[in-house]
């Protein structure tokens, strides 16, 4: 992984542990006196339902966003919000999305975790996202990515491929 991708991680787990330690989340993991990775933040289903209840602040949200292969704009479509809105909580130091926009920020993050592991390349992933799939039905699968059973689909295809199951 690049250089520039590590600092992107690291700057996530830094984010990931501001927002654990500020928010007061209803759940601490046991052990969190020692640095609470992404990965870790991922894998504790407990901690992200505390999170997304809490709601996502935009200062992770930026976070993960520069980690994901969405742009602006895809992020827009998936969040169900409009380009103008993120851009004036981008403002806003202290803006929280609701409960359902979080879950879907969560939800993707998780898609591009999977999809890093599978293609260990942001720009092999996104072209995979953005190329229509036959096991898919013929969609693309970013389209897929805008609602739950989409995604349920995105991410078992994943790993389909990363075992190498072709369908």
């Amino acid at each position: 992984m690049s250089k520039e991708y590590k600092s992107i991680e690291e700057n996530l787990d830094n984010e990931i542990n501001r927002f654990v330690s500020e928010s007061k989340v209803e759940y601490i993991p046991v052990g969190f006196n020692k640095k609470l990775t992404y990965s870790e933040f991922l894998s504790d289903k407990i901690l992200i339902i505390s999170a997304i209840r809490k709601g996502i602040p935009y200062s992770l949200f930026h976070a993960i966003q520069d980690y994901t292969p969405f742009s602006e704009s895809d992020w827009a479509k998936l969040l169900n919000i409009s380009t103008k809105s993120l851009q004036r909580y981008k403002m806003s130091e202290t803006h929280a999305f609701k409960s359902l926009q979080s879950e879907k920020i969560i939800a993707m993050a998780e898609v591009t975790k999977i999809g890093l592991d599978v293609f260990d390349d942001l720009a092999q992933f996104k072209l995979w996202l953005n190329t229509p799939n036959f096991a898919l039905g013929n969609n693309i699968p970013i389209e897929l990515l805008s609602d739950s059973y989409g995604k349920e689909l995105v991410v078992s295809e994943l790993i389909r491929v990363q075992h190498g199951i072709m369908v």
